[in-house]
């Protein structure tokens, strides 16, 4: 490449401008959330009904948050690391590409979507007004990050490396085995056979989900007198992004396990946690999630389905719909409605209910249900199916806690986990697409060079792996809070948003360098661009996702 090599500066530098900077970029939150309060408010308190008209600028207030809190980690890292003497040339590239052109657009502007940005203007900050918030800081941040030089610079590393994740992420050494031992089995007994998975629409092997088992994936988070293996969320994520970076279907398997697990451990009776954890965590029961009906979609309020109590069993009526893996599991969490007199979330129950194994040819050989498959782009491998109950049974002792009316709290309290371990999805998507465009764009020749040697190509690739690394710091962020026993569901909305953004980003740069290439079926860069698709819709719509972040922010100021 034949670019110039910048001249950094000093990384205490760079670490001194980012804790400065980080601040002075939540002030201009703050002062755009009190601008946006002060025309939600009726009769002293918000109001629904003026949040909805003012969705685009809420949305905004929540992307401009998300990016603040992003930048915030990408400071901590790296004083985190300067410290320990591992920021190195390709990680001072990360963090201050990344803060030029975060910071950048928090004040230019922040894309929601291809067709929708989120400016300042929509939060009643006009330029001269944001400006006194551009401080010296942020400005030199600015002028000194996302430049053509250190772009090419950290293009150039990172062929120098041949692939893989770019700089440091900054884990301990137990963490990094864990990632070590899961790429390896990932390389080995996942990569070289996705594809065909996902053209053929086959469900994953269960020879494959034997050995995740094996390797304690099922109960990583469980604790050990559960009989799970009692880790972080944070080794949750890692395990996540590497399956994920092979073929999500298989990362996305340990989120069953991980909702189930939680429902639970949150809200189940001492005797169901005896008779269901240590089962989940060894692989032995394969649990699916069902909650989504036809025509409801996220407002779970309405939901329709009901279950009758008789003697000793419940039984269910109704339909569910994109419900994942449903065929193979052989346990259900559903969300249903035990008392059909209470409005709203207040009569919903979860019954755990249990099933045999189905195959294709005889999907679900049990009385009182049946459901067909829904056809879909990406995503594949544990199939998608929507499902009618017709008096399905469900023993009385199943209802989750034993106590009825609980069902919303109850699934609320998973939604930090799975919010996170879907960031952490979106992380190992990226990642992956990242891999398959550096090596397409090292090794395609055009015009006698690599496309990598083109400006353009190489700059889709550094921002790649920028992007990448702050959707990553985000995630493992949103998994230390976790960890620490706070209540993360604003930083859990966050890294789910942000990093769902940047995967369905990743993806369609990855084909973009490919060409007429990427178009075709056969190349694994097409499943990418299909895969990365649902993470903006699944676990919380983007919108809904930035609507619950941008009420939160606006409820506690």
């Amino acid at each position: 490449m034949s670019a110039a090599s910048p001249t950094p500066r000093p990384v205490g530098d760079l670490a001194s401008l980012s804790r400065t900077a980080a601040p002075d970029l939540h002030a201009l939150v703050a002062e755009a959330g009190r601008r946006l309060r002060s025309k939600l408010l009726e009769g002293g308190r918000l109001s629904p009904a003026r949040l909805d008209a003012e969705q685009h600028a809420a949305h905004a207030l929540a992307w401009l948050s998300t990016y603040a809190t992003a930048i915030g980690e990408l400071a901590a890292y790296a004083e985190r690391m300067a410290a320990e003497g591992r920021f190195g040339e390709t990680e001072e590239l990360l963090v201050r590409i990344g803060m030029g052109e975060y910071l950048d657009q928090a004040f230019s502007g922040i894309p929601m979507s291809q067709v929708e940005t989120a400016r300042l203007a929509d939060l009643g900050l006009v330029a001269r007004e944001a400006a006194r918030f551009r401080t010296d800081a942020i400005e030199t941040l600015i002028e000194a990050g996302n430049t053509p030089a250190n772009r090419a610079r950290l293009a150039e590393l990172i062929g120098q490396t041949g692939g893989g994740v770019v700089g440091d992420p900054g884990l301990d050494e137990t963490l990094e085995a864990i990632r070590t031992e899961m790429r390896r089995f990932a390389e080995a007994e996942v990569e070289p056979y996705a594809h065909q998975w996902h053209l053929r629409n086959e469900y994953i092997p269960l020879s494959v989900i034997g050995q995740m088992a094996e390797l304690g994936v099922f109960g990583l988070t469980i604790p050990e007198e559960h009989g799970g293996m009692g880790l972080s969320k944070v080794s949750m994520c890692v395990v996540s992004e590497e399956l994920s970076r092979a073929y999500i279907g298989v990362g996305s398997l340990g989120t069953r396990s991980e909702i189930a697990a939680e429902l639970i451990l949150g809200g189940g009776t001492e005797e169901q946690k005896a008779r269901f954890l240590p089962r989940i965590a060894s692989g032995e029961l394969l649990p699916t999630a069902v909650f989504t009906e036809p025509n409801t979609g996220s407002d779970l309020a309405s939901l329709k389905t009901r279950a009758v109590k008789e003697g000793e069993v419940w039984r269910i009526y109704g339909n569910k719909t994109w419900i994942t893996h449903p065929v193979r599991a052989d346990i259900m969490t559903i969300l249903v409605r035990t008392n059909p007199d209470e409005p709203g979330y207040k009569g919903l129950s979860i019954l755990i209910g249990e099933k045999p194994r189905g195959t294709d040819a005889d999907p679900f050989p049990v009385e009182g249900l049946t459901g067909g498959e829904i056809e879909v782009l990406g995503y594949r491998g544990m199939k998608e199916y929507e499902l009618a109950f017709d008096g399905f049974a469900v023993p009385a002792a199943n209802l989750l806690g034993e106590v009825e009316g609980q069902g919303f709290r109850q699934l609320m309290q998973t939604f930090e986990s799975a919010r996170i371990q879907t960031a952490a999805r979106a992380v190992g998507v990226a990642q992956s697409a990242l891999d398959v465009g550096l090596r397409y764009a090292q090794e395609r020749q055009q015009f006698g060079r690599p496309l990598i040697a083109f400006p353009r190509v190489a700059d889709k690739i550094a921002m790649m792996a920028v992007e990448t690394h702050i959707a990553r710091q985000l995630t493992y962020f949103a998994g230390r809070s976790k960890d620490e026993g706070r209540r993360c569901d604003l930083e859990a909305g966050m890294a789910k948003l942000l990093a769902a953004r940047i995967a369905w980003s990743a993806a369609d740069n990855a084909l973009q360098i490919h060409g007429g290439n990427g178009f075709a079926l056969e190349y694994p860069v097409s499943r990418l661009l299909c895969d990365a698709r649902i993470l903006s819709i699944f676990e919380g719509a983007a919108e809904i996702q930035a609507q619950v972040i941008a009420r939160r922010i606006l409820e506690t100021q």
